[in-house]
């Protein structure tokens, strides 16, 4: 695990802690192989390319996502207009499990 993540999540808004250890504990667990980097400021997580990011927000946690087109999952969550990454906004950590953020990392990876 990167120590500028871990910086980054301790020094998050106090709501938001959680829900980016969540994600965190996940994407590892789901992508044995995972690449943690801190770039653009932020948490970014790789195998052979980038496939998401995290990023606190006063009241939310954005979970970017490259190549976000994969993703069938739950895809009307997804919000942004960029041409290759999109984010859906996390507010608690029950909704990690609700939005199926498993699924859709899964689906981001294929």
């Amino acid at each position: 695990m990167n120590t500028d993540v871990t910086s980054y999540i301790e020094n998050s808004e106090e709501n938001n802690r959680e829900i980016l250890t969540k994600l965190r504990e996940l994407i590892f667990a789901k992508v044995p192989n995972v690449n943690e980097q801190f770039k653009w400021s932020r948490p970014v997580y790789a195998t052979d390319k980038d496939f998401c990011y995290l990023k606190t927000a006063k009241k939310n946690v954005t979970f970017g996502f490259f190549e976000f087109d994969k993703i069938k999952t739950n895809a009307h969550l997804i919000e942004g207009t960029g041409k290759s990454m999109r984010h859906i906004k996390i507010k608690n950590p029950t909704e990690i499990q609700e939005f199926e953020i498993d699924k859709m990392i899964d689906e981001v990876l294929k």
